[in-house]
Formats: structure tokens, sequence, C-alpha cells
């Protein structure tokens, strides 16, 4: 052995023995989550199993390619686990082909504009400031920068997507792309009209259900899978698996996705993230998730029932699914306030621009609260309540430090009821 080689005893150190630091750092995000209320509704907490897979020595192997066609060799056991992971996906959403190789829900995205678009062609998103997400059309994102975006919004009436806008401006613009999907629109999305729509002008439907996806795989939220060409998602946020990204759509475009992923948009796909990935659909194909995911959107509309009974005000007034947009305009508070004052007593949320905002996007009029990570802790409708008080509470007694103690106290209290990750935490 030379002094350059690590013995075995060196290379099998815990972590905690080789690095205190980051294991230090590692243990107090863990306390973090363990005594506070994770709220943002992009957020979650993964099972042990999922957590074990994606630690898995399959974090090793490079896998440049597709099962069976892989540009390096030893690949026959991570063969297996990909399709293991697109065979579970496939059975859990009803597609007809799923690629479980993006890294993230942007890049999945962006698989499908590579593959139908041309820099400078036109495609459809809503507004980033009315619900839509960053890759659906922001200047500063690559969406933005590379293809003509034509934006459909929200009535200012209702804070409804509004049909007819979309209808009218696809007629008009003729895009050859149109997505449906957004990361603060609590409401069912009609996937039906834009099915039609696309069809009118000889468009692409793609669907991007990363906020809902878990609810779709759990019965909750209806699919968009029979009106899609291409559905897109992130994994991580109510489907409670890795953070990553994957693409399901219809066998006829699905040579044309696996060339946009790889090799169009990156290499080696992350093997110990595709095998957490399959872990997180078996998860979801149980009777368990079904009860999870109807219990995610009972939670949020009685959460957002008890917000509006102590006069805050809920975007579009309720909730079909996870989350809800609460404009803080009536109580004087801004989304940045808000996002801070909550951070101070462990509720932690984000601030977003609400419809037709007069802020700033650095300031914003609301907040967005989310309950699939209470849920998963298994609160319930009771819990919904207590939180609610708390968020009441906070946003009304801006910079009254004793009382935000005292609530940041009952946030600690509640948390200890429903134990997440305690027992990775050194006594």
């Amino acid at each position: 052995m030379t002094a350059t080689t690590p013995s075995y005893e060196a290379r099998t150190k815990s972590l905690k023995d080789f690095d205190p630091e980051v294991f230090t750092l590692i243990q107090k995000e863990t306390e973090r989550q363990e005594y506070g209320l994770e709220m943002i509704p992009s957020e979650n907490f993964v099972s042990e199993a999922v957590l074990q897979a994606m630690g898995s020595t399959l974090t090793n192997k490079y896998a440049e390619g597709q099962p069976g066609k892989r540009y390096y060799g030893g690949c026959h056991v991570v063969d297996e686990v990909e399709n293991l992971a697109s065979a579970r996906i496939c059975e859990l959403f009803g597609a007809d082909f799923a690629n479980v190789q993006p890294h993230s829900g942007v890049q999945a995205n962006q698989a499908v504009f590579e593959a139908f678009l041309k820099p400078g062609d036109t495609f459809m998103g809503l507004r980033l400031d009315q619900g839509g997400h960053l890759s659906h059309g922001s200047p500063v994102n690559f969406s933005g920068m590379h293809y003509k975006v034509v934006a459909y919004g929200v009535r200012e009436s209702d804070g409804l997507i509004d049909p007819d806008q979309v209808r009218s401006l696809a007629k008009e613009h003729r895009p050859k792309l149109i997505i449906a999907g957004a990361s603060a629109y609590s409401r069912q999305i009609d996937w039906k009209l834009f099915r039609e729509v696309a069809d009118e002008i000889g468009a692409v439907f793609m669907a991007d259900i990363a906020h809902y996806a878990g609810l779709v795989a759990g019965g909750a939220y209806e699919s968009p899978i029979p009106y899609a060409d291409l559905v897109t998602t992130t994994t991580h946020k109510t489907l409670r698996g890795p953070r990553s990204g994957m693409v399901m759509g219809k066998e006829q475009h699905r040579k044309a996705i696996n060339k946009a992923v790889f090799p169009g948009l990156q290499g080696g796909p992350h093997m110990h993230t595709i095998a957490a990935k399959a872990v997180m659909a078996k998860e979801a194909l149980t009777p368990d998730f079904k009860v999870y995911a109807a219990a995610v959107v009972a939670n949020a509309r009685a959460l957002a029932d008890a917000l509006m009974k102590r006069g805050l005000n809920i975007v579009s007034g309720g909730t079909d699914s996870h989350l809800l947009l609460v404009d803080l305009r009536p109580i004087g508070v801004t989304g940045k306030v808000g996002e801070e004052t909550l951070d101070r007593v462990g509720v932690t949320v984000n601030k977003n621009t609400v419809p037709f905002d007069p802020q700033p996007p650095s300031v914003c009029s609301g907040v967005r609260l989310g309950t699939p990570a209470l849920t998963t802790r298994g609160m319930g409708i009771a819990e919904m309540d207590q939180v609610a008080q708390f968020i009441y509470d906070a946003l009304t007694n801006v910079g009254n430090e004793a009382k935000l103690k005292s609530i940041e106290s009952d946030v600690k209290e509640l948390s200890k009821k429903f134990p997440l990750y305690k027992h990775r935490l050194v006594k």
C-alpha cells in the first residue's frame, strides 16, 4: 500500500468520524426539519428506504445511454434498476413510456423543448407572476431566452385560468407547444381544454405536473395522461421521492425524448437517484399512498378554511390540491416580511406573488403554503386548525419578540408529537 492510497479502514470511516464539520451541519438541518413545520408545497419528507437508495453504491456507476444500449461496460445491474423504475412509473401513471434520467423538473421540461422546438419557435405557458413556473417562459430562464413566449393568465375576478384567453392567444399566435401546469395554482387544471386547443392549431400539448404528480398518482387530482402528448414532473414534491425529474408520454414520442435527454442535454444518469425513484414508485403504488394523497388535499382545504375564518384572503377562494396562496395585503404584511416572520417561529413557507401583484417579485404580496410534508408526518384536520392559528398569530404580531418566541415554542411542541427523523439525531 502506497502512502497515497487510503487503507480500507480509512475509506470506511463514518461521516461523523471523518468529517465532523459536515456531519454537524447535517445534524443541524435534520433538527430544523424535526422541530419545525415544513409548509413549502414543493417540499416533502422521503422514507428511510428512499434515503438508503440515494446513499447506495449505485452512485459509483457511469451509465450513459439507455438500458441495453450503454456507452460503458458493467451496466447490466443498473440496466435492471432503470428498467424497474420505468416500468413502475408507467404502471403508476398509465403512461406508454417513462424516461427517468432527467436530473430535475426543469431538465425534463427542457427535453420536451429540445425534442419539438427550434430556437425562436413560439410556445405558450402560464405567466410566472400568476402561478406559472420559471421554465414556462420566464425571460431569465432558457425557456424565455431561446424561444418566443406567449403567456396566458388568470382572471382577476376569481384567480382561475381564463379558458377564453388560452384559446384566443393560441389561435392568434399558433404556438408549436402549449404547456399546462403551474407552481402556484391551487385549482384543478382543465387538461381537456388544453388538449382541444392544441388540436385546433396542431400544437404539441405538454402537461407539467411537478406539483400535482403525487396527487395524480394517488387519485386525488385528475390525470393529464389521457390528454397530453408529454407529461413532465419532478419527483420530490407530492410524489415524496428524491430530488429529480422525469418525462412520460405516448409511445410515438419515446425516441425523440430519449434522444433529447441523452445525448442532447446530459451525460450519465444518476443511478442512485433512479433507484430511489423506483422505491418511490413502489411506495406510491400501495393503497396507503391513495389515503395519503386524499389526506393532503383534505388538509389543504381545512387549512384554507381555517385561515379564511381568521380573516386571511386565499387566492381563488380555496384549493383543489396540496397548496394555497395567501394574499397578505388585508393585514398589511408583505410576502417577504411574512416569510421571514414565519421562519422566525419555525414555520417554513415561501414568499410568492399573487395575481396582479403591485409588489416586485423580491417583496411580493403573498405567501405560498402546502400540506404534503405535514401530512407525511401524520398531521390531520385538527392540526391544520392549530397551524392556521400559529400562522395568523405570527403574521399579526410582526416584531413582537415575546409573542413570536411563545409561538415558536408551541410549534416545536406540536412537531414533537409527530416524529420524523429523530432517530437520526445524535443525543
